[in-house]
């Protein structure tokens, strides 16, 4: 399981590093009142998230790389990315 958390529009940590090959959690809490979206074009993933609430997102197998992500809401300042080793 990796976490992730939205926090004054951002995610945290911005960079999350998983194993390539492999199925694994992602579990989203977003601390901030406001809904946002986690967003993937790579990753094939979008999911609302509300606000002072959690979702988990499943991703993977992925091959090695560097998925980007983004908040759809406050796209300026939430973005990440996924890298499979």
């Amino acid at each position: 399981v990796y976490s992730l958390i939205i926090r004054d529009h951002r995610f945290q940590p911005a960079e999350i590093t998983i194993p390539a090959g492999k199925k694994v959690k992602l579990l989203v809490e977003n601390q901030d009142a406001t809904p946002e979206e986690f967003e993937s074009h790579s990753l094939n993933r979008e999911k609302v998230i509300a606000g002072k609430s959690k979702a988990t997102i499943y991703i993977g197998p992925l091959s090695p790389g560097k998925y980007p992500y983004f908040g759809e809401f406050n796209a300026a300042t939430a973005q990440g990315s996924i890298i499979a080793k």
